[in-house]
């Protein structure tokens, strides 16, 4: 309405009319583009698919024509009704003009309908404009053409910041990267190189879960995550308790961001939507690329849209992209955000088998998501808090049913012979309950509703880290203060990759010159004795707030909100100026987006192990070209009751 409304500024009646036939003509075509595009790559043009049409245009002419279908005329019939009744007078034209004040009253009533629908947008999901989680909602809500206009003003703001950005403006960056380097730790250092790495992404899993045991109401208890805990403490696992997670709106994009680059997702809105398409990236599946020839996997069932992975992941140099187009997801496995965890598993294991090894791999579970949905059918059983919050007590069950997930993972892992050749990350993205919800859960965790504090709050934000390397006993729980920034670093020295030449803001947790104050997005900190959290400081032996700080205590904590400030703003100079692109000393060769395609990806698998013949490492044809995938055994939570109760 409100673009037809520009129209009625044009005083010559003719012109008006031709040019409200030109606006809807162009809506009309953008409609159809959309449509189209969508059909193929499952998502919706942006400004920059515009601009970089020219680059991928050549040659995909019968491509694109076997995309049309002949209903797709529907949307674009009216383009041809219309101009032949305004030729033929089938439609009256008006001769006078519309007068200014009519005009305008017509332009304010557009904006009136569009502020209601976004405000009726934004009651249903928050912060739908700032965290762009996907463009689908963005669709949903606004419709095309608000979401064009909104994506060309992001793009705009990215790309000024991005064109004033310049190779003097990585000085700064590389000093501070020196002077925080941590050394790795020579008992640690190299101890998995040349393993294949799978990470386990734990939607929503906070610490609080592990060990933790739920009364039922008979008082009865039960273990929440009993084979997370068998893994967090064994000897064979890296686990920290005290690791952080540092995300802001981007959620589980921003960890990805933190986990696979150490930098930081963006203070608004999330790294991967905004810039995840354009910016260069030095994250975990190029480097093992170029430093130990490794294949890389992401596996998610999910669309690949959301949070714009299928773009981001190409710029982070991922080799395959499994996302919800390669599985079998219907409506009695999947819920509002994916297939569930034990089918996702279960059916990743015919494009995991056919990875060329050593691997970096990634899975993406999402069953242990917000609202923590009841199960109706044989995965329910499992009980229920008992609070008034029912968000609350639906989490401890997909929890559980998280933690049977990943064991039926490993079992399979261990069966085909993955297990032993490979090192196992899991860590928690975010928080699961959150500050406003933690009160009611205070109870639970043996606290008072009334006494609890924003000291609670930020003790809350703890999330599970492990790193499990089968066939070790170095391992062990570690108290060392850490965040979700320093898993790479971690990592990387773990697999035996020198990272003092990467652009990274993370440290190793097992370095002996860590550095224990751990940032969070909004510039809050927490360290081994004091935490900052909302305007406060605290005493962590008491949880007290420090009201009357002595002068030294009142310099160290400044000197910790300098350096988180420092590494934040360290990391959005990075990010929002693509700094990245000309940092050479790296020694690596920049990714090329171009060269990444993630259909038909089964068939890619295969014809890499052809090519490949006798060298090919991938654990089919390491087992004589017969599929594993009989070996994985999954079972619903009634089942495994049934066999206990045996």
């Amino acid at each position: 309405m409100f673009l037809l409304s520009i129209a009625l500024y044009v005083r010559r009646t003719k012109a008006s009319y031709r040019t409200m036939l030109v606006i809807y003509g162009l809506a009309s075509i953008l409609l159809f583009s959309n449509v189209v595009y969508y059909r193929e790559f499952t998502d919706f043009i942006t400004v920059n698919t515009f601009l970089g049409a020219g680059k991928v245009a050549s040659g995909l002419g019968e491509s694109a024509i076997r995309l049309f279908r002949p209903y797709d005329l529907l949307y674009v019939i009216d383009l041809v009704i219309l101009p032949i009744l305004l030729w033929r007078k089938g439609i009256k034209e008006e001769e006078r003009p519309v007068r200014a004040r009519m005009a305008f009253a017509m332009t304010a009533l557009s904006v009136l309908v569009f502020s209601g629908n976004l405000f009726l947008a934004e009651a249903d999901r928050p912060e739908l404009l700032t965290r762009t989680f996907s463009r689908d909602y963005l669709i949903k809500y606004l419709g095309v053409n608000a979401f064009t206009v909104y994506d060309g003003i992001q793009t705009y703001k990215t790309n000024q910041v991005r064109a004033e950005a310049s190779p003097n403006d990585l000085k700064e960056v590389e000093s501070y990267v020196k002077e925080h380097y941590a050394a790795p730790n020579s008992d640690y250092y190299g101890i998995a190189k040349g393993r294949n790495v799978i990470t386990i992404h734990l939607e929503s899993l906070q610490q609080f879960v592990i060990d933790y045991k739920l009364k039922d109401e008979n008082g009865q208890e039960h273990e929440v995550t009993p084979f997370l805990n068998s893994i967090f403490h064994s000897n064979s696992t890296f686990s920290f308790d005290n690791f952080f997670h540092q995300v802001k709106a981007g959620k589980t994009s921003d960890a990805e961001t933190l986990m696979e680059n150490s930098l930081f997702g963006l203070n608004q809105g999330s790294l991967f939507s905004q810039l995840g398409g354009k910016n260069t990236f030095q994250a975990a599946p190029d480097i093992l690329k170029q430093t130990g020839g490794y294949t890389s996997a992401a596996f998610h069932g999910n669309s690949g849209n959301f949070w714009n992975r299928t773009e981001t992941y190409k710029n982070l140099g991922y080799d395959y992209f499994f996302d919800s187009s390669y599985y079998d997801v219907n409506d009695e496995n999947s819920f509002q955000y994916g297939l569930h965890d034990k089918p996702f598993f279960q059916q990743s294991v015919q494009y995991l088998e056919r990875l060329q090894q050593p691997f970096y791999s990634k899975f993406i579970a999402v069953s242990n998501h917000y609202p923590y949905s009841e199960f109706k059918n044989d995965e329910a059983g499992f009980p229920r808090a008992t609070t008034s919050d029912e968000t609350i007590n639906g989490y401890f069950a997909t929890a559980n049913y998280l933690d049977k997930a990943v064991e039926e993972f490993f079992n399979y892992l261990k069966a085909s012979g993955l297990y032993d050749n490979s090192i196992i990350v899991m860590y928690g993205d975010h928080y699961g309950i959150s500050n406003s919800r933690n009160p009611e859960l205070a109870t639970l965790l043996g606290k008072s509703k009334d006494t609890w504090s924003n000291y609670d709050n930020a003790q809350m934000q703890r999330v599970p880290y492990m790193v499990h390397i089968p066939g070790q006993d170095k391992g062990g729980i570690n108290h060392t203060y850490g965040g979700e920034v320093d898993a790479l670093p971690t990592l990387l020295h773990l697999l035996g990759v020198d990272t003092s030449k990467y652009i990274q803001l993370g440290q190793d947790l097992l370095s002996e010159d860590h550095d224990q104050v751990v940032a969070f997005r909004d510039g809050d900190y927490v360290t081994p004795n004091y935490t900052y959290y909302s305007s406060n400081l605290y005493d962590n032996s008491t949880g007290l707030p420090v009201t009357d700080p002595s002068e030294e205590l009142q310099k160290q904590a400044d000197t910790w909100k300098q350096a988180v400030s420092t590494q934040l703003s360290t990391s959005d100079n990075i990010n929002n100026g693509d700094l990245l692109r000309f940092y050479s000393a790296s020694g690596l060769e920049p990714v090329d987006a171009t060269q990444f395609d993630y259909k038909d990806g089964l068939k890619k698998l295969q014809q890499a192990e052809n090519k490949l013949g006798d060298k090919s490492t991938s654990l089919y044809d390491q087992n004589g070209k017969k599929t594993t995938q009989g070996l994985y055994k999954t079972e619903t939570y009634k089942q495994y009751q049934e066999k206990t109760q045996q």
